[in-house]
């Protein structure tokens, strides 16, 4: 039986499968955005506030019960102000990325506050918004690194992991509401509580504020944001505009050459000259010098002393002065004088900005410069040219040259000398100095020292080759102190009222050639007789004109350090 095969119908309709529609599920529910608050609010306000709670613990007024009774407060002030900011900004697109910023500022201000005892402030802020590659770099080590990723890293992980509920507009907003408000109550009703405690430690140790971390960083950033609402920055007065020389310049046969070194980061208790037990100045001990003992700067960081002793106004009006003028640089300029600024530094902070300057981060002289960094001595080679160049009138009335240091700026001081000037071994070569011995990290330093020393003999003997043409004489005075590990603070920038001595005390060295004394009267003997009487930056704008014998309205004789000695 024939066998028959089915008949095949391809284009026939063919039955289709069943669909399965499979109903999606309602998304991750994820967490509340105010819990997110809370739960980073905590974080910020416990760990990433080490330094705080090891400040308070060290505080000789605390102990047991009050030293727990005030911790607690504060972190609750601090978890519930941090709460009631990130409150305002708890929306969709904004959250994480605000509470992150949070993170890592606080994870930075830790490790520097626990690094190096600092504090944070406007003054810092400013010094921070200033700071340099070269000084960035300094600062980089791998302690940093791993107080970054533990205390920002981690949270900032599992934030950007973490699902957020999203709730629709109104509800965000009366959340938000609800949030900063309760945020708001609870902390003044924390603040009442404890009002007698908190008040008594902040009257007590007012570094404790500038140690709430990230809050600080946060206040100090809007002060120096408020700042062109409290004067006119963009507006610069003129000062001095009457200046004029004074008889000395009359017939004269040798102009004056006055150079002005401009230190960086001086203790004046590690120089020899001025007491100090290791020989840190030997070549200045060779010299004629004067070394007052008593000086004292305007501020405890680049950024607050250079525009402050270059101003007129002096530390007590400084901040509070009602508007911008020009500086030291610009009278004497007024005058007729040649003026130079050369910066081995970060910068002149406005001081030369309107006078012939020039700056060492472009220059590669073998075995003076590494990379974009050079010793001081750099400032030295070529200086007759850059003399030279300056308008043949003006030099012949005289000239003020200014060599801004990069000095003894930590916190790699080994980096500021060279081998030939490493006396005191061993040194620390590390950048994370409480990692250094105390031996190491003083002799780091004090080699420092011995350089400027160097470089200050140096300047001398290069002056005293233009005596056959000129009158010279040389002015060194530091910027600012420094800390060094006393009572665990490092490097400088503490507000002034806190700041220990070390970091206002000053160098303050004078050198007068016979020609100098000669035409000015006055004398280094007369000068000798003085080393311990009190002075400050407050001095140096006055000073420097009563050398210079410019005669002019903003001059005042009583702020004239040298004006005892020798007025004829």
């Amino acid at each position: 039986m024939p066998l028959h095969s089915p008949i095949s119908t391809p284009h026939a309709a063919q039955p289709a499968p069943p669909v399965s529609r499979v109903k999606a599920g309602p998304p991750p529910a994820g967490m509340r955005p105010l819990w997110v608050v809370v739960l980073a609010s905590f974080w910020i306000a416990t760990f990433c506030n080490v330094a705080l709670w090891r400040a308070l613990a060290r505080l000789p007024d605390l102990s047991g019960t009050q030293a727990v009774t005030v911790s607690v407060a504060l972190a609750l002030v601090i978890g519930l102000a941090t709460a009631g900011l990130l409150s305002l900004l708890a929306w969709r697109w904004t959250l994480k990325p605000v509470i992150m910023l949070f993170c890592v500022s606080a994870a930075f201000g830790a490790y520097f506050m626990m690094a190096y005892g600092v504090v944070i402030d406007k003054t810092m802020m400013i010094n921070t918004l200033q700071t340099d590659v070269r000084e960035t770099r300094d600062l980089l080590n791998w302690r940093m690194l791993a107080t970054v990723l533990v205390l920002a890293g981690l949270p900032c992980v599992l934030l950007w992991r973490q699902h957020i509920r999203l709730q629709n507009p109104t509800r965000q907003v009366l959340s938000n509401l609800a949030a900063l408000l309760a945020s708001c109550a609870l902390l003044v009703l924390v603040v009442v509580l404890f009002f007698q405690s908190l008040a008594s430690v902040m009257r007590n140790y007012p570094q404790v504020r500038y140690l709430i971390n990230p809050l600080n960083s946060f206040y100090a950033l809007g002060s120096v944001a408020m700042q062109p609402f409290q004067r006119d920055e963009k507006t610069l007065l003129p000062l001095g505009t009457d200046a004029k020389l004074g008889a000395s310049y009359t017939a004269q046969t040798k102009p004056p050459l006055l150079l002005l070194v401009l230190g960086e980061t001086g203790r004046s208790g590690n120089f020899a000259l001025n007491g100090y037990s290791r020989p840190t100045t030997p070549e200045l001990a060779q010299e004629n010098v004067v070394s007052q003992r008593n000086a004292w700067s305007c501020g405890t960081s680049t950024a607050a002393s250079v525009p402050c002793m270059f101003s007129h106004f002096g530390r007590a009006n400084y901040e509070s002065r009602p508007a911008n003028y020009e500086g030291l640089m610009d009278v004497l300029q007024h005058a007729g004088l040649a003026v130079l600024w050369l910066d081995n530094q970060s910068g002149c902070k406005g001081a030369c900005d309107r006078i012939p300057n020039a700056d060492t981060i472009q220059l590669k002289v073998p075995g003076v410069c590494d990379g974009d960094e050079c010793f001081d001595e750099i400032m030295l080679q070529g200086l007759d040219a850059r003399i030279a160049a300056l308008s043949p009138e003006r030099r012949a009335k005289g000239v003020v040259v200014v060599m801004h240091q990069m000095g003894s700026h930590g916190p790699a001081y080994f980096k500021r000398s060279p081998a030939a000037y490493k006396k005191f071994l061993p040194e620390c070569t590390n950048n994370s100095l409480q990692s250094c011995t105390s031996e190491g990290l003083v002799n780091a330093y004090d080699n420092s020292i011995v350089y400027t020393d160097h470089l200050l003999a140096s300047s001398i003997q290069w002056l005293k080759a233009q005596a056959p043409h000129n009158a010279p004489a040389l002015l060194y005075v530091a910027d600012h102190g420094e800390s060094l590990g006393e009572n665990n603070l490092y490097l400088h920038g503490m507000p002034y009222s806190v700041a220990p001595d070390v970091q206002k005390h000053v160098p303050w060295i004078t050198w007068l050639s016979p020609e100098f004394e000669q035409r000015s009267k006055i004398t280094t003997a007369c000068l000798k007789q003085q080393l311990d009487a009190p002075i400050s930056h407050d001095n140096y704008f006055h000073s420097i004109l009563g050398l210079m014998n410019v005669q002019t309205s903003v001059y005042t004789p009583a702020l004239d350090m040298y004006a005892q000695c020798g007025k004829s």
